[in-house]
């Protein structure tokens, strides 16, 4: 049986962790089932962000008479638009495991991996023993126990980055980040979607300002359901039918695709993590302390399986602290401050606390909001509705959340997160007394922070 210093389970973030460790001279493994790359590269952040972009084109053209010219969008090459994205990340895993394999450092054993006793992992019938293991296994779809569901065709959001046609109509159930991303990014390029959610609004986990608005706003481009219960799903020729409940009234709706997108359930549950001890939350989450090391010793876990948070950005960030907590210098995950953003239209971001969750944590605040219209790029880009808004320490000053909806709030959003980095009471003054670019975007973050009653 092989012995290691650090088996890697995951090529996710994980590969930082096990690129990082090699360098410094460990006997690496990395085990890994599918292609090399994580989540991110095959079936999320990367292919998804690239077909997304033709649906942020299209959107443009679709609008071109507010701006005085004549456009309109006469074929579109499905097939071009996928294969743009999954050539692209196919080129790329296959690059980062013919490297691995090229260098034999970290060794690589590619299939599923289990483990067997407290160290020993089982992989294709060879058994392999870590002194440290990193478990960074991921997540995949959750599907949820729909009466049906199992009997009909449907997609999760990795089947739906790899279709090559356009179906005319889609259902989507769920109302979450990958919901509106790629109810998006379909809509926009010609699908009449139906999107079918619990929730009073869509991306409830969002500031309830933000979620009200885009949810507002789908209903007048989309066919959005919300506060409805998905009762069945049923196969009827060629289409697929989808009972909802609203009430005491239920509702079928057909389609010729169904998209499941109701959140991540982690990989915990196919590594046999009884015979390692290792404990996991009531969600399967497996429980990690400040340093992201597990209740058994030598055993760390990050990213999706871990669920602090479930970005690429938040995995990579563990994946440094982890790097030196393997090779003896122990220090805690600093988060602070963690963004996130959601690749949809309006485009959405945030950091820190939302104002329900001030509310809930009986913060003293106050709210500073600037909308993009009153900004001259804003009135330019004739956006009308999107804001920036801000959720401040009464006392403090310090700067407890921000939440921006409309263009480009991914990138305006950076300039908050710098200035909250720089200095918790200080951050909101560097961002009113910062000389901002006229006319840019960045001023509606400017005058939101002005805005601020502090």
């Amino acid at each position: 049986m092989k012995t290691f210093d650090l088996i890697v389970i995951g090529s996710g973030a994980g590969l930082n962790v096990a690129a990082g460790a090699a360098e410094q001279g460990l006997k690496v493994a990395i085990v890994e089932e599918g292609p090399l790359g994580g989540t991110c590269l095959n079936r999320g952040c990367i292919p998804s962000k690239i077909v997304i972009h033709a649906a942020e084109v299209a959107e443009m053209i679709h609008r071109a008479a507010e701006f005085g010219l004549s456009a309109s969008i006469n074929k579109v090459n499905f097939k071009q638009v996928t294969d743009r994205a999954n050539h692209t990340v196919d080129g790329d895993s296959h690059a980062i495991e013919k490297n691995i394999r090229a260098d034999k450092t970290p060794a690589l054993f590619k299939g599923r991996g289990k483990f067997v006793g407290k160290y020993i992992l089982e992989v294709n019938g060879e058994k392999i023993k870590g002194k440290k293991i990193l478990i960074a296994a991921g997540a995949r779809p959750l599907i949820p126990p729909i009466p049906g569901l199992d009997k009909v065709p449907y997609m999760t959001s990795t089947e739906a980055l790899r279709q090559t046609v356009l179906p005319k109509s889609m259902i989507i159930i769920g109302g979450g980040y990958i919901a509106v991303e790629l109810g998006f990014f379909y809509a926009e390029l010609g699908t009449k979607i139906t999107i079918l959610q619990r929730n009073t609004a869509l991306v409830p986990r969002e500031d309830k300002e933000v979620a009200n608005l885009i949810t507002n706003l789908w209903k007048k481009k989309y066919t959005v359901l919300t506060n409805v219960e998905v009762v069945k799903v049923e196969k009827q020729g060629r289409e697929i039918a989808v009972t909802v409940k609203a009430g005491n009234s239920t509702k079928e709706i057909t389609a010729e695709k169904l998209l499941v997108a109701t959140g991540v359930k982690p990989n915990s549950d196919t590594l046999q993590l009884d015979k390692t001890g290792v404990k996991v939350n009531d969600k399967g989450f497996i429980s990690v302390n400040k340093f992201m090391e597990t209740n058994v010793k030598n055993i760390w876990a990050l990213g999706d399986i871990a669920g602090v948070y479930l970005f690429r950005h938040s995995a990579n960030l563990e994946a440094e602290y982890v790097l030196d907590n393997v090779l003896g210098t122990k220090k805690a995950v600093d988060y602070y401050p963690m963004p996130h953003a959601v690749f949809t239209s309006p485009q959405i971001a945030g950091v820190g606390l939302t104002e329900q969750e001030a509310q809930e944590q009986k913060k003293k605040y106050v709210v500073g909001k600037a909308y993009y219209k009153d900004t001259g790029k804003g009135f330019a880009l004739g956006e009308k509705d999107g804001f920036v808004k801000f959720i401040v320490d009464t006392k403090s000053k310090e700067i407890l959340g921000c939440h921006i909806i409309g263009p480009e709030a991914s990138v305006l959003l950076h300039e908050i997160c710098v200035a909250m980095k720089a200095g918790k009471s200080k951050a909101l003054d560097l961002l009113r007394e910062t000389v901002h670019v006229h006319p840019s975007l960045n001023e509606v973050v400017q005058r939101a922070a002005l805005d601020v009653p502090v």
